[in-house]
């Protein structure tokens, strides 16, 4: 398969998957498996993830403005939005750490088989989180507390097929968020999660870019934002109508599917 042409799949696999609680590595395996492809290289995961950070900083532009503005003296003072931001720090802060001191050990080529059973057992946990939950919490009500559970629930995303956004939507549910205010507070999270894991990809990336990789870098960068903006916008959009348990089933399906490989 063409370089070009696998960079635009595996962009927009990237942008679909990186918001929807269904784990993006396992589909970023699905060209290798089916057209035996090879790994376009650690930048262009960069390129691809940056994608998805500017994604949801677009997306979340004038929220993300205004936790700046009451983080900064001398600006307009929000409580609220200070707060926000202070949450947004403390549900980072577990993944972050756990990351960085496990690092190597999160760091090793995950099995097909570990990726299945990842997909499975956190299927299975998230759909007990979401017919358990009260989902009668409102993005307002989130403490820091909830900010805390969150992101400790966000630490198994670090195992290949956790799928981070749906660790971080099973403890919102598990705090009795709505589906619509856990998710965005998970998106939200995304923004310093991705930024550090980019900040560490970037330091393991040695030596010069060719004109090739750029090219794919270009591509990656910009069909993954194109295409997670709008995964954003309409789970938002759609998120409590139709629930986690679609997503549950085509979970468990997929990680059945991976065992059969």
């Amino acid at each position: 398969m063409n370089d070009y042409f696998l960079a635009i799949i595996l962009a927009v696999i990237q942008g679909l998957t990186e918001f929807l609680p269904i784990s993006s590595s396992a589909h970023l395996l699905f060209p290798t498996l089916i057209f035996g492809t090879n790994d376009l290289g650690l930048l262009f995961d960069v390129a691809t993830h940056l994608g998805t950070l500017l994604a949801v900083i677009t997306y979340f532009r004038k929220d993300l403005a205004e936790i700046f503005a009451a983080w900064c003296p001398g600006l307009k003072n929000n409580e609220q939005r200070f707060n926000e931001g202070l949450m947004l720090i403390v549900g980072t802060l577990p993944i972050v750490i756990v990351g960085l001191f496990f690092r190597d050990y999160f760091s090793v080529r995950p099995s097909l088989d570990g990726i299945a059973y990842a997909n499975l057992i956190f299927a299975g946990l998230l759909l007990g989180a979401f017919l358990i939950s009260s989902k009668n919490k409102s993005y307002a009500e989130i403490t820091l507390l909830s900010a805390l559970v969150i992101g400790l629930f966000q630490i198994f995303a670090l195992f290949p097929g956790a799928s981070r956004s749906g660790m971080a939507i099973t403890g919102a549910l598990f705090m009795g968020l709505s589906l619509k205010s856990g998710s965005k507070f998970a998106f939200l999270l995304s923004i310093p999660t991705i930024l550090a894991s980019l900040i560490l990809l970037v330091f393991d990336e040695l030596g010069s870019i060719s004109i090739t990789e750029i090219y794919l870098m270009l591509i990656g960068i910009s069909v993954s934002a194109f295409i997670a903006f709008f995964t954003i916008k309409y789970f938002l959009k759609f998120v409590n109508y139709i629930g986690m348990v679609p997503f549950v089933i085509y979970r468990i399906a997929l990680g059945a599917a991976i065992l059969m490989i």
